[in-house]
């Protein structure tokens, strides 16, 4: 099973990756026209990516990157999120699921579950209001943090060392993660979550490495095709992070194989932290223009 995973993430993704150097080979003029420094490339995809391997959004790092240096105009910056992303995390996801032990059953239903909400929740989550769904989330993010930081100082039981989920904690996992991709669509990123999720369930924290990674690589690579075909995405930097951003994450992912389970509460914690303290300031901002 776990070799039918594997052999689907190359299928998958060697799709998207022939019909990206196609259009490479086709607009091989316009590459060179399209902004940002070679070099500085090459360094902000490897520490991108390399970050991302940790749990720490890419989405949200390349937004306010590529913004700031003006390297992808707003109407191309979805599609290039997508597109930059699809290569670097199907090397995540193959080396985690070859690395990390876990149970093949809860991989398996954990991704089927978040490729499934990628695809069909968005017609039942964009009826909420997508501020409510983020503040919610920030708080229960804070929430999720505080209680890691409480088994960590013994004022809860903690624990954590399990692979596998069974009965009704696989039934919550499946849930939670078809929840988790349809969130997807609307902005909101699955790690942190996953994370929460995986902590919460009492799997060992290294499993929500390759739950996550495993998810996303199956259900990114369809809408990152449909970039393509459009052309609504930077090629330049979707170039660059195929290449660059694959050294940070086999650096990464040599370091997560390396950590102890302590170390990785700790990581987890600072990623919830980050995600939810980035997603209630950005709401914040919305509401207060004049914060800063």
């Amino acid at each position: 099973m776990v070799k039918v995973i594997l052999i689907l993430i190359v299928i998958v993704n060697l799709s998207f990756l022939i019909s990206f150097v196609i259009d490479l080979f086709k607009n091989k003029k316009e590459i060179s026209k399209e902004p940002g420094n070679n070099i500085v490339l090459a360094i902000t995809s490897f520490i991108i990516f390399l970050l991302s391997t940790f749990g720490i959004s890419d989405f949200a790092i390349s937004t306010v990157l590529y913004r700031k240096l003006k390297w992808v105009s707003d109407k191309k910056l979805p599609g290039t999120l997508n597109t930059q992303c699809v290569i670097p995390v199907a090397v995540m996801a193959l080396s985690y699921i070859s690395v990390i032990k876990v149970s093949i059953v809860t991989l398996a239903v954990c991704i089927v579950a978040q490729v499934i909400g990628a695809f069909i929740g968005p017609r039942f989550v964009v009826k909420l209001p997508e501020k409510t769904i983020r503040i919610f989330i920030g708080i229960g993010l804070i929430i999720a943090s505080l209680l890691i930081l409480a088994g960590k100082f013994n004022l809860i039981p903690s624990g954590g060392t399990a692979t596998e989920l069974t009965g009704a904690k696989l039934i919550i996992a499946a849930i939670l993660l078809f929840i988790y991709g349809a969130l997807n669509n609307i902005g909101i990123g699955s790690y942190a979550l996953t994370m929460a999720t995986v902590y919460a369930l009492g799997l060992n924290p290294a499993v929500s490495f390759p739950i996550m990674m495993g998810a996303c690589t199956f259900s990114v690579p369809v809408g990152s095709m449909q970039f393509i075909r459009f052309g609504q995405y930077s090629r330049k930097i979707t170039l660059f992070t195929s290449t660059f951003g694959i050294i940070g994450v086999l650096i990464a992912v040599y370091f997560v194989k390396s950590l102890n389970v302590s170390m990785l509460q700790w990581l987890i914690v600072i990623v919830l932290l980050y995600s939810s303290i980035s997603m209630l300031y950005s709401e914040l901002k919305s509401a207060n223009p004049d914060v800063k």
